[in-house]
């Protein structure tokens, strides 16, 4: 009995390990600049993170067959949107080629205080990430929203929305992929009045495509 005790013991240590490794790893990979987008406009930038997300459980991550990323350059043909960013965070990047890959016309603005522009565009401080999306008819999308989930909003948005959110820095969402790893999350609806409301569950890499 005392040895199993032990055992599950040292197991629970080594999961909390490996789960807190995989997380400073993607976090890591996000804070590092990346050659693959160009941004258009650029002011002062800082390398300061901005998130404002509440501790959570243990995430549940789990391995998934790799999966290309699918480009449908008609999703979002015909949405413009401006990007503010922090001008040494790669897997914001990452995500502005999945979005462009998928039809929109990005500007991306590095910002030397995100928390200005987040509280601007009215984003509730548990619903923030590392990126703000604006788009020239005003919806708001923080964070790594999967780019069929924006043109599903967008094309008959909910009255009392303003637009979606992924909290936090989901390991698997576009923009977020790191080896095998796919962490579930949830596509926060952001409604005028400050409350939100979950949109999209995603429980896989296939739902995100």
């Amino acid at each position: 009995m005392k040895s199993s005790l032990i055992f599950n013991r040292y197991l629970s240590k080594g999961l909390r390990s490996t789960l807190v490794l995989l997380a400073a790893s993607s976090l890591f990979a996000c804070s590092q600049p990346s050659s693959g987008v160009s941004d258009a406009s650029t002011t002062s930038a800082s390398t300061e993170d901005v998130l404002a997300v509440p501790k959570t459980a243990e995430p549940n991550v789990i391995n998934t067959p790799m999966m290309t990323s699918v480009s449908k350059p008609d999703l979002l043909k015909n949405v413009s949107a401006t990007v503010y960013k922090d001008a040494n965070c790669g897997c914001c990047k990452e995500w502005i080629s999945h979005a462009e890959d998928n039809g929109l016309s990005a500007t991306a603005q590095d910002v030397a205080d995100l928390a200005v522009f987040k509280e601007r565009y009215s984003v509730p401080n548990e619903m923030r990430s590392c990126h703000t999306v604006v788009t020239t008819d005003g919806y708001v999308f923080e964070g790594h929203v999967p780019a069929k989930y924006m043109a599903q909003f967008l094309e008959n948005p909910p009255v009392q929305a303003m637009g979606l959110a992924v909290p936090g820095m989901p390991v698997g969402s576009p923009g977020m992929e790191y080896q095998n790893k796919f962490m579930p999350y949830q596509v926060m609806q952001l409604n005028k009045d400050g409350t939100t409301q979950v949109y999209a569950d995603i429980e896989s890499v296939e739902q995100q495509l």
